[in-house]
């Protein structure tokens, strides 16, 4: 087994912070559903704006509202503005990788409130790998 990334909130704000609040990691559930993080699933959060790291589980949150917030103790870790990559890993036997390649999903927010969805792809003929990274909206746009 090895363990891939899967799925990704890059760049995103912390829109609030609850202490008071059993832990976990609100998310906008249109995210979550985009980038295929369940709830309560495991997820790593990096803090870029002051290099904290923690680990906890998402919930979703209102839909649409755009929450980002950290929960329980993992609050301490961050202030409302703070830019976090939010990321999911999955265990995947490593022949699975090798016969048929991966995909994650990558939401980048790109700080002036839109974002861009990327495809990033392993691939192996078994001896070589590939990867790739584009953006879903020029999928089947042809190249000129």
């Amino acid at each position: 087994m090895i363990r891939l990334m899967h799925a990704k909130l890059h760049r995103a704000k912390i829109t609030a912070c609850n202490v008071d609040y059993m832990g976990s990691l609100t998310i906008d559930p249109l995210w979550m559903k985009e980038v295929g993080i369940l709830p309560l699933e495991e997820v790593q959060v990096v803090n870029v704006t002051n290099a904290n790291r923690f680990v906890t589980y998402a919930i979703p949150g209102t839909p649409g509202a755009g929450e980002i917030e950290p929960n329980g103790a993992c609050a301490h870790l961050c202030s409302e503005g703070d830019i976090v990559i939010i990321y999911a890993m999955e265990s995947v036997p490593r022949h699975q990788v090798v016969d048929g390649g991966h995909v994650a999903r990558v939401l980048v927010f790109d700080g002036d409130g839109t974002t861009s969805l990327l495809r990033q792809t392993v691939n192996t003929d078994g001896s070589e790998f590939s990867f790739d990274s584009h953006d879903v909206a020029q999928e089947g746009l042809a190249t000129v």
